[in-house]
């Protein structure tokens, strides 16, 4: 079966439909002509935007429909210390090591060569996972550069000739090419200027498929400052939405909570700082808690070591989920000392609790 359409644009009455307009043109399509050009993608076999995008977290990407796809805004919530840049930034490297993609990890809070110190880590314990035995924790990194300076000097060796830092070196080296790192500027980074960083990749990549991340949404600028935050994180959440559309790039960012969700018992997605438009924007939310702090006491009460356990775990809940099933609780290990987390992870066995049930 063939599928044809007429040559003209979209006709009523024998008319083109459009509007030209000072902000873009105007022009409606049938759902034939989507068609025609949806066959043709097919046939040319231009269809990266079916193609799922895996993070490496395996039951996320299970449960998400097997990764992130082009036009799609995943964003990650959390408190303090729950490990939203340190699953960010694994992500990050799963995707870049994949090569099904290059990365632009754009970070607000840390430079890059301290980003880079995380990698070292994340790669020594990944390598060794369930065990450590041979990893380096990030504090360790820090110390086996500066002794790298020190042994020699300004003439000493180069850091992979480190025993303990070439094999994260050297795997960082398989996928480096492919990840790329911005400090992000109050000044600078503007939605404005991070579309244009993504068109430019897609001028010098030959169209190679890019992912964004965001770390965190709160603090992209917008110039002139709004009057508060909530317009503010509005800006910035649908800014990213649409570069996500426009440009057909995945774009994860990572959002903070508001005070209510510091004080409750489960931080919720309805506790994303700023802007309702957080959860309209968002085609999936993921909400990180400490597993000890919301596992129902039932199941620690009479086996204080299985509490003590919990401590060890992040769960992870996909609070909203377009494209498949909600509020599906996963949990993953913690290697915060390494800066990773175990990405192979599992669903939640245990009750947890459910905030309505208690009163602030």
């Amino acid at each position: 079966m063939s599928i044809e359409t007429p040559d003209q644009p979209s006709e009523v009455t024998g008319r083109a439909w459009r509007v030209d307009a000072d902000g873009g043109s105007l022009v409606p399509r049938s759902a034939l002509q989507v068609l025609v050009e949806l066959n043709d993608r097919v046939a040319t076999g231009k269809v990266g935007e079916y193609q799922p995008v895996p993070l490496g977290f395996t039951p996320l990407d299970k449960t998400i429909g097997s990764g992130l796809r082009p036009g799609e805004l995943l964003l990650i919530g959390g408190a303090q210390g729950t490990g939203k840049t340190t699953m960010a930034l694994q992500m990050a490297r799963n995707v870049a090591m994949s090569g099904q993609a290059n990365v632009l990890y754009i970070c607000f809070e840390h430079e890059e060569q301290y980003l880079l110190n995380r990698l070292i880590a994340l790669e020594s314990a990944l390598a060794h996972l369930p065990q450590k035995t041979g990893a380096i924790k990030i504090q360790e990194v820090r110390s086996e550069i500066l002794g790298s300076w020190m042994s020699e000097g300004t003439g000493g060796p180069e850091l992979a000739e480190n025993p303990r830092l070439r094999p994260s070196l050297d795997r960082i080296g398989r996928y480096g090419q492919s990840l790329f790192l911005l400090r992000g500027s109050q000044t600078a980074t503007t939605i404005e200027n991070v579309r244009k960083l993504v068109r430019r990749h897609q001028e010098l990549s030959d169209d190679r498929q890019l992912m964004l991340f965001v770390d965190y949404l709160q603090k992209v600028p917008q110039i002139p400052e709004p009057e508060n935050e909530s317009e503010k994180v509005t800006y910035a959440v649908n800014g990213l939405k649409d570069i996500a559309l426009s440009e057909e790039v995945p774009v994860v960012a990572i959002v903070a909570a508001d005070k209510e969700g510091l004080k409750a018992k489960r931080l919720r997605n309805y506790h994303l700082r700023g802007s309702s438009a957080i959860n309209y924007e968002a085609d999936i939310i993921l909400i990180l808690n400490e597993k000890y702090s919301i596992v129902a006491k039932v199941n620690i009460e009479f086996n204080p070591y299985q509490a003590q356990r919990f401590r060890d775990w992040i769960i992870a809940t996909v609070e909203k989920n377009r494209g498949g099933q909600d509020n599906v609780d996963l949990e993953f290990e913690k290697h915060f000392e390494y800066s990773c987390f175990d990405p192979t992870g599992r669903t939640v066995q245990e009750k947890l609790i459910e905030e309505r049930l208690y009163s602030d």
